[in-house]
C-alpha cells in the first residue's frame, strides 16, 4: 500500500464551501448603512445646492434593510428627485456612474409602488433621462437584483 493513502489530510476540508448548489446570501452590516442623512440633505436643498443633495442621497443607500428609520431613505431621496427642475435632471444623471444609474432606477422604481402627491410625473421624468443614460441593461439589472433599497 502506497504512503500517500494513510494521509488524513483530505478529511479537513470542507466539500461543502466547493458546493455550486450551496446559496449563501450576502449579509452586510447594517451599522455601515444607514442611509442618507435627510436634515443635511434638507439644508442642502433649502440652500439651492440640490446637485450636491442628490449625490449626498444616493451615497449611502439602505439595502434590505429592517429599520423603519433606515427606510426613510426612500422619502429623502423623493424629496430629492421633486426638487429638481426640468432642465436640472439630465446633467444630473449625466453626473452619475454605471451603479449610481442602477441605484437611481431602484428608487424610481421603488417611488412607483407608492406614489405620493405628483410624484409619479416626476418620477416619469427621471425614468426617461435615466433610460437615456443606462440603456436597457440598467432597468433589466434593477428588476432582477436581490438586493432592494
Amino acid at each position: 500500500m502506497a504512503k500517500n493513502t494513510l494521509s488524513s489530510r483530505f478529511r479537513k476540508v470542507d466539500i461543502d464551501e466547493y458546493d455550486e448548489n450551496k446559496f449563501v446570501d450576502d449579509q452586510e452590516d447594517a451599522s455601515e448603512q444607514q442611509g442618507p442623512d435627510a436634515t443635511e440633505i434638507d439644508s442642502l436643498i433649502r440652500q439651492g445646492d440640490v446637485m450636491s443633495a442628490f449625490h449626498m442621497a444616493l451615497r449611502n443607500p439602505p439595502i434590505h434593510a429592517k429599520n423603519p428609520a433606515v427606510k426613510r431613505a426612500q422619502a429623502t431621496v423623493l424629496r430629492v428627485l421633486t426638487s429638481f427642475r426640468g432642465g436640472e435632471i439630465e446633467p444630473a444623471v449625466r453626473s452619475l456612474d454605471r451603479n449610481g444609474v442602477d441605484l437611481l432606477m431602484k428608487y424610481i422604481y421603488r417611488g412607483f409602488e407608492k406614489p405620493s402627491e405628483n410624484s409619479s410625473a416626476i418620477l416619469l421624468q427621471w425614468h426617461e433621462k435615466a433610460f437615456a443614460v443606462g440603456g436597457l441593461g440598467s432597468i433589466v439589472r434593477v428588476l432582477t437584483a436581490r438586493k432592494t433599497v
